[in-house]
């Protein structure tokens, strides 16, 4: 019976091994099994992006307020960060010294015009009676005289009038524009002192200006800007504000200053902003953005499609199920996305994820589709 036995043990092994081996051999022929692959249609479009400086937000008006007399704050009209309107009062400062000062020169003024009266007509009375040789010549000089006297004593009072006047009007401290005011820095009954005491600082708030500094070469490109303000509208200009949201309203160019920074090789640039709702505060700093286009129509590729190898660029092309390194000759880049100037046309499918497993002639299986846009506005780079 052990030879039975035997033989069949071999017959067994034997047929195990013949199937290993039509297995293996039906692997090998059938291959790898394909890589999952994203595609991307390359469509062509216009490339739009954006241009970024950084900027800071000025007000086109701004006044330190300072006291024109010197005393004690006795009022204060307004509350701290408050709009005001040209005109409005803003601060008191102690009158009682200054309205005095008013009505003993009003005074004064009274008794010198009097004074001019009586001497009128002591003057007009001896004129008369000196055409009849009636008074001395003497006493119609002496008369004259004191008209004159009493003439320069009435302009000396209206002088000293206009002064405690002006002294009066100037203890009052009105807006000198419409703006917004800041946090005081004086509080009732604060000594102040003429033109030392700051009290406070008032801005303009709308519209609002954006001051930037861009580089000496684009000076030709915001020139036409200024030489052709309608190129500049429609959302041209936008401003990027410190959370990452776009302000609502567009910014139009109002100049470029007078010379260039020769220590940056930078020129100054200021566009105007509308402000209806306060956003904007003065000293904000943000991100102006320019929008532009490339000429004619591009070709647009997601840059994470792009393998570099030795200075030069490529991308796996799609053709039916395999796939195949293709050169490509990139221009700007544009966000996440780059121009493809040659080596790509529309309609080719490209390899944007799983491009690590790949080499020519690989076997894909394309998972999804990618959507990304080429016709969105980008942050050129």
């Amino acid at each position: 019976m052990k030879p039975i036995v035997f033989y069949t043990f071999i017959f067994i092994l034997a047929v195990i091994v013949f199937s290993s081996c039509n297995v293996n051999k039906a692997a090998e022929q059938k291959g790898p099994p394909p890589v999952q692959v994203t595609a991307y249609e390359v469509k062509a479009g216009a490339a739009v992006y954006y241009d970024e400086y950084p900027a800071t937000v000025v007000a086109l008006d701004q006044v330190e307020l300072r006291p024109e007399v010197s005393g004690y704050i006795t009022e204060i009209f307004f509350k701290d960060g408050q709009h005001v309107t040209k005109g409005m009062k803003l601060y008191a400062i102690d009158q009682q010294q200054y309205r005095a000062a008013f009505d003993q020169a009003t005074a004064n003024l009274n008794v010198a015009k009097s004074n001019l009266a009586k001497a009128q007509q002591d003057a007009d009375r001896y004129t008369d009676l000196a055409r009849n040789d009636a008074v001395a010549r003497q006493t119609l000089e002496h008369a004259l005289a004191d008209l004159a006297s009493a003439k320069m004593q009435v302009e000396a009072s209206e002088a000293t009038v206009k002064s405690v006047q002006t002294n009066l009007r100037y203890s009052t401290i009105e807006a000198p524009f419409d703006g917004t005011i800041g946090i005081s820095l004086v509080k009732l009954g604060s000594s102040v002192a003429t033109g030392q005491t700051l009290l406070n600082t008032i801005s303009s708030d709308d519209p609002m200006a954006v001051d930037c500094a861009v580089d000496e070469k684009q000076i030709g490109r915001f020139n036409d800007f200024l030489r052709n303000p309608a190129s500049s509208r429609d959302s041209v200009f936008t401003i990027v504000l410190p959370d990452q949201s776009v302000y609502p309203y567009p910014g139009q160019l109002s100049l470029l200053d007078r010379a260039v920074d020769s220590q940056t090789g930078t020129i100054r640039v200021r566009l105007m902003l509308p402000n209806p709702r306060r956003i904007l505060k003065a000293g904000l700093t943000c991100n102006l953005r320019v929008r532009a286009n490339s000429p004619g129509t591009s070709l647009l590729i997601p840059y994470k499609a792009v393998v570099e190898q030795m200075g030069e660029y490529f991308v796996f092309a799609i053709n039916g199920n395999k796939v195949t390194q293709r050169r490509v000759n990139l221009g700007m880049n544009i966000s996440d996305m780059v121009i493809v100037k040659d080596g790509l046309q529309a309609g080719d499918q490209i390899v944007v994820e799983g491009m690590q497993r790949l080499r020519d002639n690989t076997v894909v299986a394309i998972g999804q589709q990618s959507t990304q846009s080429t016709g969105q506005p980008a942050h050129g780079k």
